[in-house]
């Protein structure tokens, strides 16, 4: 399984020497209380850590360095518990490049009306506090997250641990090595991926390999390794023999796993997290990857099919936001237009994760009428119900865009006994005419990836991180 490094968030708390040593002390210690409580509720994905309180321009400065350079650090989380005159933070924060979260809350969740005092105001002005550093943010065009509301509520809670996940993503993202076997299918449009432009913008090495050299290491695969394989499927999948003969449906299945160690070796050696297949290209190999795609998928990997690497990208970077939850690469195949049933039905020749499945998945094998190969062994499943969101990564001229739109899923209507493929049904909540339409009209693939497991939100926010268009068809 494909991991992710340890991360943690630096937290510091804004203020000024105006208030005395006092207060800054118990600015300091609140402060201290309130990381503690946010890593203890459970909630956070990563880590907490809680440096100091920041008052000088130099500090700030010094600090935000530190966290440019340490790798184990994803971003930073600020608090303006008193007022901190922004000017203070503009070196610094022109300096980070690592995302932001400005959480605007207060120590206390009421007005101590009876109680309340000049000593008390003193130390509590996030109210403003918040509007003097959220201006400067603004003015620089940082493009931070804000988290409004009080700290100790757990939706306040969920939506700083979404935004963790976001955040270590779009860390991890500098990472992503894709491996392209061969080229894109021929004569299609939005297949296309720039390189050089993927690397600037999102962080992402694309790299080409001729299908040939696939086969070398899919050749040295030892008989023992798929034996094992084979075990170990055996206890997860339930294989089905159907219509082939024994012999016919073990060597397909062997075929499939011999290809996974294959791939799976290959992508390990150079350090690839993603990987694309084209089934115009598959000189050498016995039969286009279909199981062995979707036991890598499983594993952690993106994938692109058709030699698309926006999407290989785009799947490894939401399984990273997901934790490999509920995310899979999915292909828009066919509509339901009847007026009270319409829905696009998702699926793929092959190739979608098993981590959408309702049930357990089934080891089938079938013939492919496209590639000119041997027939397949696939996992065959229905997905999932409930809400998701779709997304697909486009590429224009002026840049990248990122298009999504939150679904409503459900299971198909009836089984496809001709259709032996994994397959998700759903309808955007726009509607099917008004979504299609605006996915349209904005340049949206047929690629996409499906998510149980993300947001709307989550998708926003990253694609600012990046600094690239958002659509969100709602």
């Amino acid at each position: 399984m494909l991991s992710v490094n340890k991360y943690e968030f630096w937290f510091v708390t804004g203020s000024q020497f105006l208030y005395g040593e006092e207060q800054l002390r118990q600015v300091a210690e609140d402060a201290q209380v309130v990381v503690d409580k946010l890593n203890e509720s459970g909630k956070l994905p990563y880590k907490i850590v809680f440096k100091d309180v920041m008052t000088t321009a130099d500090g700030i400065t010094e600090f935000m360095k530190e966290v440019n350079y340490n790798d184990a650090v994803a971003g930073v989380i600020t608090w303006m518990h008193t007022f901190s005159p922004a000017k203070n933070w503009i070196r610094g924060t022109k300096l980070l490049q690592k995302p932001l979260l400005h959480l605007a809350t207060q120590y206390l969740n009421k007005i101590p009306y009876d109680t309340i005092d000049f000593d008390y105001m003193n130390l509590n002005q996030s109210a403003h506090g918040d509007r003097e550093y959220g201006y400067i943010n603004a003015r620089l065009h940082k493009n931070n997250k804000i988290v409004y509301g009080y700290w100790g509520d757990t939706d306040i809670q969920d939506e700083i641990a979404r935004w963790e996940d976001v955040a270590v993503a779009y860390n991890e993202s500098f990472k992503i090595k894709i491996c392209r076997f061969g080229d894109t299918m021929r004569n299609v449009a939005v297949t296309e991926l720039d390189k050089v432009e993927a690397q600037i913008v999102l962080g992402w090495t694309v790299d080409y390999y001729g299908v040939g050299d696939l086969v070398e290491e899919i050749d040295k695969v030892e008989d023992s390794a798929v034996d094992k394989e084979y075990h170990d499927l055996q206890k997860h999948y339930t294989l089905v023999q159907g219509n082939n003969s024994a012999a016919e449906f073990e060597h397909s299945v062997r075929v499939q796993l011999k290809e996974y160690l294959g791939i799976k070796r290959f992508l390990e050696r150079g350090g690839y997290t993603a990987f694309t297949t084209n089934f115009e290209d598959l000189h050498g190999l016995a039969q286009l990857p279909g199981l062995a795609t979707q036991l890598l998928m499983r594993d952690g990997y993106g994938f692109g099919a058709e030699g698309d690497g926006k999407s290989a990208g785009l799947s490894r970077l939401l399984k990273i936001m997901a934790h490999n939850k509920n995310t899979a690469f999915m292909e828009d195949y066919t509509l339901d237009l009847r007026k009270g049933h319409e829905a696009i039905l998702g699926a793929h020749m092959l190739e979608v994760d098993p981590s959408i499945a309702s049930e357990k998945p089934r080891v089938e094998v079938h013939p492919l009428d496209i590639g000119g190969k041997e027939a397949p062994a696939r996992l065959v499943f229905t997905g999932s119900e409930g809400d998701a969101i779709d997304v697909t990564l486009s590429h224009f001229a002026n840049g990248f865009k990122l298009l999504s739109y939150p679904v409503n899923a459900n299971k198909p209507e009836a089984e496809t006994p001709h259709l032996p493929v994994a397959k998700q049904l759903w309808t955007p909540k726009a509607g099917l005419k008004k979504g299609s339409i605006k996915w349209i009209e904005n340049g949206g693939g047929h690629h996409s990836v499906f998510s149980f497991a993300l947001t709307e939100n989550q998708i926003d926010d990253l694609a600012k991180m990046f600094g690239i268009e958002s659509i969100v068809i709602e």
